[in-house]
């Protein structure tokens, strides 16, 4: 059975992970079928990216998520939609507020 999960990378004390596709039965660095992505948790903020398309197809195939990958998954997934949610909102204000200068620019 194939599982998305970490891959340590990196010096010691300063680990790195890949996100691989490996079959389950393998060990921890062992031979693996795609890499997917990369997460580094020494940075601040964490940095953590995907295939988002690699991963939904694996997924589809039958491949299972680790609870690691799963939970970085749903954290990023959060922080984006987050992000976008706060630029969505940012966009009509800068417009009202563009709008209202020309208002009080006519007012007599």
């Amino acid at each position: 059975m194939l599982t998305i999960r970490l891959r340590r990378v990196g010096t010691t004390k300063k680990p790195h992970y890949r996100v691989v596709v490996i079959e389950s039965s393998v060990a921890r660095d062992g031979r693996f079928v795609e890499i997917v992505g990369h997460y580094d948790p020494c940075v601040d903020p964490e940095l953590f990216h995907v295939k988002p398309e690699r991963v939904a197809y694996w997924v589809s195939k039958g491949a299972r998520l680790s609870d690691t990958v799963r939970t970085l998954l749903v954290r990023n997934s959060a922080e984006n939609a987050a992000t976008e949610a706060a630029e969505q909102l940012a966009s009509p204000v800068e417009k009202l507020g563009d709008s209202d200068g020309d208002k009080s620019q006519v007012s007599t």
